[in-house]
């Protein structure tokens, strides 16, 4: 049974929310304050969770420092960002600082429980789908169970989506793959959507892969493509 953590300051729509993912056998726990929420994010002892929903305007702190918080200390639970902004900046925003995907509000909650659905699934396969459960890129070791690339002594966790994209990468070793492809497999979005979230995953991944991202030597651009991994 997967638990959730539900982090909405609206007492009407936490209560919708929690009671439909109870209704699909989830365990949820509901938080209103963004404080309240990174605490517990950050706890050392607590019950481990499966993913959060984690709304942007929040009393105490917002969602994105929530999010910032939560990955700095170490915890890199799925996160689903609720959000009333949906404008590509705010939604690059959210990426940036640990989300991993997004849902604009209002929203329907078939839509809601669906994505929560996609991100759990893509959790399972990033850690143990179809593909290897490590890749060795360069000097770097990825391990795709634990979420993380190991260079030497120094560790990097990832994200889900860090972890799934790379993973993707790694199936398609050598080949071109679109940006298109990479939104709809990783993302789950339209192919033809307008979004600058998958270059800057890139440049992130470019970081933790070499030491030198600005020259890429293992994760490239294909200028009117998308991206090829070389290994």
């Amino acid at each position: 049974m997967a638990r959730i953590l539900v982090v909405e300051d609206e007492d009407s729509l936490a209560k919708g929310i929690r009671f439909n993912l109870e209704l699909e056998g989830y365990e949820v726990e509901v938080i209103g304050d963004g404080r309240d929420a990174l605490a517990r994010l950050t706890a050392v002892g607590k019950a481990p969770l499966d993913l959060v929903l984690l709304d942007i305007m929040l009393p105490g702190i917002d969602g994105l420092a929530v999010a910032d918080g939560t990955r700095k200390g170490g915890n890199f639970v799925p996160i689903l960002m609720l959000t009333a902004k949906s404008l590509p900046d705010d939604v690059v925003h959210g990426l940036e600082v640990g989300a991993d995907d997004y849902l604009s509000k209002p929203f329907d909650l078939a839509v809601l429980l669906a994505r929560v659905k996609g991100l759990l699934r893509r959790r399972d396969w990033a850690r143990a789908g179809s593909g290897p459960d490590t890749a060795r890129i360069g000097t770097a070791d990825v391990d795709f169970r634990n979420f993380q690339i190991r260079i030497g002594e120094d560790t990097h966790p990832l994200t889900l989506l860090e972890a799934t994209l790379l993973k993707l990468l790694v199936q398609n070793s050598g080949k071109v793959v679109s940006k298109g492809e990479i939104l709809e497999k990783v993302w789950n979005m339209s192919p033809d959507t307008e979004t600058r979230a998958v270059d800057n995953f890139i440049v992130r991944l470019r970081r933790y892969l070499q030491d030198n991202p600005r020259f890429p030597k293992h994760l490239q651009t294909v200028r009117g493509a998308g991206y090829r991994l070389v290994l």
